[in-house]
């Protein structure tokens, strides 16, 4: 290429640069202009119209609410507030496939951050779904349901249960079981493992039983409710002398729950030590009558008897912990 022609097109490149850059720019520019801004960010209108929206629903005007959410998603198709009110709407109304639509296209919607919290809801939603199907007895699609639920969250223990009892109904105590010891590996939580000694008991498998409350407490040593049901084992087995240390064990650590006391009443009276289980019987009844382990939400800080798919208090799922003492 002759020299004197070298400057003139590298002059020339850089003009042709310049010009893509400056097309981009603008490009950009009409794009973002019309792109839909992200769910949470709002126009005033938008705002307003949802404000009102929700201030409808609390008074408990359902109907108009709903018809002010749609009007909002006819102009903003991917608004989350709206979404949110017409998914919470339908669950109100035990609408669950309806309520499952709208929630797929929230999870679609919102960003990382906001996932786990809305994968949840996936959960409950197929959950809810999977109980209404077992109410009509189709066990099918109760499966189906229930299966989608577990995918969606391994962590979420109600549908983990019910998609065991949904087997065991069925006949299928193989898979019920698969499905309960896949579920207490990753929460070793005593709805699960009472499913499980209940099946081993009546397998006639009584070292399961046993083993079954051990290995839940090597990965939950804090877990008193573990230690106590692992004593009841012992006790329903006739190993007194376990039974005693097991139950002895927990005391020290918890000196004041019933349940303990009791247990401890009907190890000395099946020894013949009436005395001694005269002063446990007596220390239960002072200390109470929960025979069942309590539970306290994780959200709301609740008490609860027993375990249970949705909080007494604030009616989120999940939620319910065994109390530590």
């Amino acid at each position: 290429m002759p020299a004197a022609r070298a400057p003139v097109l590298a002059v020339t490149v850089l003009s042709s640069l310049r010009t893509l850059f400056s097309v981009g720019f603008d490009l950009k520019r009409l794009f973002d202009r019309y792109r839909p801004s992200p769910p949470g960010q709002d126009d005033p209108e938008a705002a307003v119209l949802l404000a009102r929206a929700d201030a409808v629903r609390r008074a408990g005007r359902h109907q108009e609410a709903g018809t002010l959410y749609r009007q909002l998603l006819q102009t903003r198709r991917s608004h989350l507030g709206a979404l949110r009110g017409l998914r919470d709407l339908a669950a109100e109304a035990r609408q669950w496939g309806e309520a499952l639509e709208l929630q797929q296209r929230i999870v679609g919607a919102v960003g990382p951050a906001e996932r786990s919290s809305e994968t949840e809801w996936l959960a409950i939603l197929y959950y809810e779904l999977g109980r209404a199907e077992l109410a009509r007895s189709n066990t099918a699609a109760a499966l189906a349901h229930l299966k989608s639920s577990v995918r969606t969250d391994r962590a979420f223990l109600p549908a983990a249960l019910a998609l065991g009892d949904a087997y065991e109904a069925s006949g299928d105590r193989r898979e019920a079981m698969r499905v309960w010891e896949r579920a207490a590996e990753g929460q070793p939580v005593l709805p699960l493992l009472v499913r499980l000694e209940r099946c081993f008991r009546e397998e006639g498998r009584p070292s399961r039983m046993i083993a079954l409350y051990r290995q839940a407490l090597e990965k939950a040593p804090d877990e008193l409710a573990l230690a106590v049901a692992l004593g009841r084992v012992f006790f329903e087995l006739e190993m007194l002398d376990e039974a005693t240390d097991q139950f002895e064990k927990v005391e020290v650590r918890a000196p004041d729950l019933a349940v303990v006391h009791a247990y401890l009443g009907a190890v000395f009276e099946r020894r013949g030590e009436t005395q001694a289980a005269f002063e446990e019987y007596r220390r239960a009844l002072q200390l109470g009558h929960a025979f069942d382990w309590p539970h306290r939400c994780a959200a709301c800080g609740a008490a609860s008897e027993l375990w249970q798919d949705q909080c007494p208090g604030c009616r989120r799922w999940n939620t319910l912990r065994p109390v530590r003492g």
